[in-house]
């Protein structure tokens, strides 16, 4: 195989290892085989039109034709001149299906199904790294920056999938960028023999001989697998960046080392699970309570708010306790149905946090799970998820009255401290308008009742996830004004205004009931994911309440005793008030993916991203800067290191040493290493003058620098042959002003091509990995040698004894 077709399959295979790295972002890898196929096709143009040989600008444009030819053949077939060749409408169905797989995106949690929007996204992202690495790699001759667009590919596929993206797929990637480097190596020594002639090799006038050309490439070797290690290693040192609760990846937020659990932030998860086109089975359960509209699977408790986002304490959490603690704050008194519930949650379903049903009493569960006490959750411990789990709760319905509820006593201090507290952020316009809502109110009972008949049925209010998502104090302040908005609105926003009303509250995230099947088993889906406000009641505890709108169902506790009489009964029974799960699909169940991209499906049409009013994420743009700037920095590390070993070596021509030996010779080595960087491989062997004629020559310089390289020889030639008059006779001269007027002479006559090689990637930067290799030798002999030493004096002791 020639060095032109190792270098292409090289490539080719480095764009797919990169590819594979979007493998877990959707449920099929059929495109990859795809993708591979036609980047296959792509390279194998590159490569003919690289041996006709075709410009380069040429080599390049036929690779785009074809490529679009091949997406347009795969993709756009039925609107193509012959099946085949792209015309108008073929391009505006390719630009539909882009965008289609954009909204796609936005829709699907991971992994998201592979629809025809992402699979062309997916292959078509693929076939245009593929050309950027071919184009670098080969078409160019510069391996080492062609790693910049399998980065870019597979930081797209860490960043969306947030976790998922393994470190498997990263040293597949790294390897196929490894091999793309070795084989350029090779292709390089295959065109230019070795750089010094001779098996010993001197550096010339009497100095230490240098490594042979192949030193570089098994020193590169190292380098690639030492990196490689640092890049594996470093990664797992650094803090993790969490996730929602309800993602279905897995990325949600576990304990930690230190016996905590740390926040999550579940809006995104949440609003992206309501979104889904397909309800996807999450849970499987069976019960013995005699009815389950009440069965809601909490996972988490949002109970901090600090203006910004509803999130979770940071609180210690301890091994599952047998039977779990008492419910705190409930009375002997409040009527409860003891309940055991059969829990398999579906394969694909992995995040770190238990749905349960709240309050549990115990839990039988195999694995690594730690207990939260104050929100009596279970969290996955080192990795643990729920993905596959298979467990048994014993939990509690609770069924208070409402006269229990109205006469329930103050709550205890440290609850009302803690849980009613709100932020300086919040407006003044939250507590106006929660306070005018329950006027006339005489308990703290009567006013959650108020705030949650307001927001379901009297605010006029909209259940809409189209509307911008957001949990903080300007996002409850929009909802309030505009108000249309989903569970998480309705939830924040209870919550908030119950506080204000020093009404101890916090929100509570999960799944509610679901849907019954045959067999006596409930189904619960990603559209069943929900977010209600849970407020404390001393006696009680903490108390469901259901503000949203056709969400969910109310409990009998929070129902009014009157209906409203301007309301038709037909109205006021709404899916609150079910009796329990319907056994027959609902809308929302029905709701495919064509009807969805028709607009056929109301409140579950597609969303785009969320802004986010969680605050600026600091750690994350903090690690993606610095990310960044390593991609950016580590490709210029060569060309930095020539700047500084310049500067040095010209320094000393300058300095207290002028004209001394050790300055000249560094001058010297200064302008054999600058002839190195544009394409004069220097020969050590030659003579001074010898190497500056041909230096002059092939460097094709001026009479000024031709003149200035002539000096510097001849300086260095008094240095070697007449040291005793070599420092007056250079004293008059500047050696380094010298080098430079050679330097510029050198890339006034080079290419520009070559002037950018010796700026960017310098050739005689190679010395850095010999000086290494060196004192990796010279550190190796000396370890060698003391340890034979004391080999011998432990071997003289033992003779000496016996």
């Amino acid at each position: 195989m020639s060095g032109g077709a190792r270098l292409t399959l090289a490539a080719w295979w480095a764009s797919v290892a990169s590819a594979c790295a979007l493998l877990p972002l959707v449920s099929a890898a059929s495109w990859l085989f795809q993708a591979a196929a036609l980047l296959a096709v792509q390279s194998a143009v590159g490569l003919a039109a690289r041996r006709v040989p075709l410009a380069r600008p040429v080599t390049i444009t036929a690779q785009l034709l074809v490529s679009f030819v091949l997406l347009t053949l795969i993709f756009a077939q039925e609107s193509a001149l012959g099946g085949v060749l792209p015309t108008p409408a073929s391009v505006e169905q390719l630009g539909a299906l882009v965008g289609q797989g954009g909204e796609d995106v936005t829709r699907f949690t991971i992994p998201a199904p592979l629809t025809d929007g992402i699979q062309l996204m997916l292959v078509g992202g693929a076939l245009l790294i593929g050309l950027l690495v071919d184009v670098v790699a080969v078409t160019f001759r510069s391996a080492a920056p062609a790693g910049l667009p399998l980065l870019a590919l597979y930081s797209v596929a860490a960043g969306l999938g947030q976790g998922e993206v393994s470190w498997l797929w990263f040293l597949v990637a790294a390897t196929g960028y490894l091999l793309l480097l070795l084989a350029e190596g090779r292709d390089r020594i295959s065109q230019w023999g070795r750089v010094f002639s001779g098996a010993a090799m001197q550096r010339g006038f009497g100095q230490r001989s240098e490594p042979p050309v192949s030193a570089p490439v098994r020193t590169g070797r190292r380098i690639g697998v030492a990196t490689l290690g640092l890049a594996l290693l470093v990664p797992a040192l650094l803090p993790s960046l969490g996730s929602g609760v309800l993602d279905p990846a897995g990325r949600g937020s576990g304990s930690s080392s230190d016996g905590t659990v740390s926040a999550v932030n579940p809006l995104v998860a949440l609003q992206d699970s309501l979104n889904q086109p397909e309800n996807r089975t999450v849970l499987t359960y069976r019960t013995n309570a005699q009815s389950n509209e009440d069965m809601y699977l909490r996972i988490v408790s949002l109970d901090q708010f600090d203006g910004t986002a509803w999130k979770p304490s940071e609180r210690r959490i301890t091994s599952v306790p047998d039977p779990l603690p008492d419910v705190p704050g409930m009375s002997p008194d409040v009527d409860v149905q003891r309940t055991t519930t059969l829990v398999e949650a579906a394969d694909w379903y992995k995040q770190s946090w238990l749905p349960m049903p709240y309050p549990a009493q115990r839990v039988d569960i195999d694995g690594r799970w730690r207990f939260e006490p104050e929100g009596r959750t279970l969290v996955g411990d080192r990795g643990q998820t729920t993905e596959g789990a298979k467990y048994q709760v014993v939990s509690l319905q609770v069924r208070p009255t409402a006269e229990q509820l109205k006469n329930a006593p103050p709550a205890r201090e440290q609850i009302r401290r803690e849980y009613t507290d709100v932020p300086g952020s919040l407006p003044r316009e939250v507590e106006s308008i929660a306070r005018n809502v329950v006027q006339g109110s005489d308990s703290d009972y009567e006013r959650a009742l108020a705030l949650q008949e307001w927001f379901a049925r009297e605010g006029g209010f909209t259940y809409n996830t189209e509307v911008r998502a957001g949990s903080g104090s300007a996002a409850i302040t929009r909802f309030l004004d505009q108000r249309e908005g989903f569970c998480i609105h309705f939830a924040f926003s209870m919550a908030a205004m119950a506080r204000t009303l020093d009404i101890p509250a916090r929100v509570a995230v999960g799944f509610t009931p679901g849907t019954a099947v045959s067999g006596g088993r409930t189904e619960v889906g990603l559209q069943d994911a929900h977010a209600w406000p849970e407020l404390y009641f001393e006696g009680v505890g903490w108390t469901r309440f259901e503000p949203t709108p056709s969400r969910g169902n109310t409990p009998g506790y929070a129902q009014p005793d009157l209906p409203d009489p301007s309301v038709p009964e037909d109205e006021e029974t709404g899916p609150e008030e079910t009796t329990g799960p319907s056994p027959e699909p609902t809308e929302e169940e029905e709701c495919t993916a064509e009807r969805r991209q028709a607009g056929e499906c109301g409140e579950l049409d597609a969303v785009g991203p969320p802004p986010g009013d969680g605050g600026f994420p600091w750690q994350r743009a903090a690690l993606i800067t610095v990310a960044a700037l390593a991609a950016l920095t580590l490709p210029l590390l060569p060309a930095l290191w020539r700047i500084r070993a310049r500067g040095r070596r010209l320094a000393a021509a300058g300095g207290p040493t002028a004209g001394s030996a050790d300055a000249v010779l560094a001058v010297w080595r200064e302008l054999l290493d600058t002839g190195w960087d544009f394409g004069i491989t220097p020969d050590d062997s030659a003579t001074p003058r010898k190497a500056v004629r041909r230096l002059v020559t092939e460097g094709r310089l001026d009479a000024d620098a031709a003149a200035a390289a002539h000096r510097v020889a001849d300086a260095v030639e008094r240095v070697l042959y007449a040291p005793t008059t070599a420092r007056s006779s250079t004293a008059d001269g500047d050696p380094a002003a010298d080098v430079r007027t050679v330097r510029a002479g050198l890339r006034s006559a080079a290419d520009r091509r070559t002037g950018l090689r010796a700026t960017l990637a310098p050739r005689s930067a190679v010395r850095v990995s010999w000086a290494v290799r060196r004192r990796w030798t010279l550190a190796a002999e000396r370890v060698r040698a003391r340890a034979a030493r004391a080999g011998a004096a432990v071997r003289s002791v033992r003779r000496r004894r016996a």
